[in-house]
């Protein structure tokens, strides 16, 4: 794979983006695991595939990626909140599986954009 400075810039973003959305839902949860909060599935989830279908939408070329990205930082602002424990590879798990409606979300919002696109 051929890294160009758009996919870069892409990557940096979706990091960006993630780690700060993740530290503030963390921030917020007692304990410091987002899967954790009562809302996760009612609000949090919801955001972090909306955000995954923006990161899709703004950068098309393999936007599965940027969902995966997204929810796979949750790993790593978990241990970075509350500490690196004996469940962190299950969480890894966890957010692996989480990762797979946001790829296909982000892949659908970059699918759609390559289409509205005029043609050159």
């Amino acid at each position: 794979m051929r890294v160009t400075g758009s996919f870069l810039a892409a990557t940096a973003v979706t990091l960006k983006v993630g780690v700060v959305f993740w530290v503030l839902v963390a921030w917020q949860t007692p304990g410091g695991e987002p899967w954790d909060t009562p809302t996760f599935w009612t609000v949090v989830y919801p955001i972090a595939l909306g955000i995954a279908a923006v990161l899709g939408a703004c950068f098309p070329r393999k936007a599965w990626l940027w969902g995966l990205l997204l929810m796979a930082l949750q790993v790593p602002v978990v241990a970075v909140m509350s500490g690196i424990g004996p469940l962190l590879l299950a969480g890894l798990v966890y957010a692996l599986v989480l990762a797979i409606p946001a790829m296909a979300i982000a892949a659908g919002a970059g699918a759609l954009r390559r289409s509205l696109q005029p043609q050159a």
